[in-house]
């Protein structure tokens, strides 16, 4: 699943991809995608004469602003935006199409049909689910290494967990939370309040600076992600502990290993993750 930094490229390539541009008319092939509204067509309606006028990302959600509405996208395992021209064949699993007046198109892929898309009436989109209730996100201000020992101190929950939980904190997914707790030198076991203040101090930099290098590489291509143009993320190359069991620590040279943690395959050096 994509995480923030393959959310917030994508958020990036289609606000040059798609800015200004007018929806025409739009074509839904896979009604269940849609959330809200419950019907389809006024899913369509509401959206025909509507300019796209700016993108923003709020955790793993894109949010298309619009003169009216806002909508909130999901991609889920597989999703993908591209943008084509009109007259170009329609690729096998495209469920939505936003019809431009310029004679292009904004098509969304999806091989599993997992993902997601919301309508509101703008201004409304951070009053209701799925976004009312996210936590705070990583960039921000609010995320404070004091919000997270708060956090953390209050639950019997492994820090894995923890750190999986939208709630708490938005973004992180497995990649992330697996880097982050290498960084910190935790280990994904441990119990979210036994870890210490220092501890906490490395954890919270960890998480933004792991954040802040992927967004720079443009996210990790795991499997099928690439961004709105088709380009492939770079941060995998840097990886230090996700999809690597067996190989060595590039840290301490000890195999990496792997396990189930909160439900979801775990990777962690067990020399420089023994706290």
């Amino acid at each position: 699943m994509p995480e923030l930094p393959e959310v917030e490229t994508v958020r990036k390539t289609l606000e040059v991809l798609v800015l200004g541009k007018r929806i025409k008319d739009v074509s839904v092939f896979w009604p269940k995608m849609i959330k809200n509204p419950e019907e389809t067509e006024e899913f369509i309606h509401s959206l025909k004469g509507q300019e796209i006028l700016a993108m923003r990302r709020r955790g793993k959600f894109l949010i298309f602003d619009l003169n009216e509405v806002s909508l909130v996208s999901h991609l889920r395992m597989e999703g993908k935006y591209g943008l084509y021209d009109e007259n170009d064949p329609i690729e096998k699993h495209t469920h939505v199409i936003f019809h431009f007046t310029d004679g292009t198109a904004l098509r969304y892929r999806d091989v599993r049909k997992f993902g997601t898309m919301h309508l509101f009436k703008k201004g409304d989109e951070l009053l209701n689910r799925p976004l009312s209730q996210l936590g705070p996100e990583p960039f921000q201000p609010d995320f404070t290494e004091h919000y997270l020992q708060q956090k953390l101190t209050k639950t019997e929950r492994i820090i894995k967990a923890v750190l999986l939980d939208q709630s708490i904190m938005v973004g992180l997914g497995n990649i992330y939370v697996d880097e982050a707790l290498f960084r910190a030198g935790i280990h994904p076991d441990r119990k979210a309040k036994s870890l210490s203040e220092n501890e906490i101090h490395q954890l919270h930099l960890a998480i933004i600076e792991t954040l802040n290098e992927a967004v720079e590489m443009g996210g990790s291509t795991i499997r099928t992600y690439v961004n709105s143009q088709g380009q492939m993320g770079m941060f995998q190359q840097n990886l230090f502990v996700y999809s690597r069991q067996g190989e060595d620590c590039r840290v301490c040279g000890t195999p990496i290993e792997k396990k189930v943690s909160a439900g979801r395959g775990t990777h962690y050096c067990p020399r420089c993750q023994n706290g």
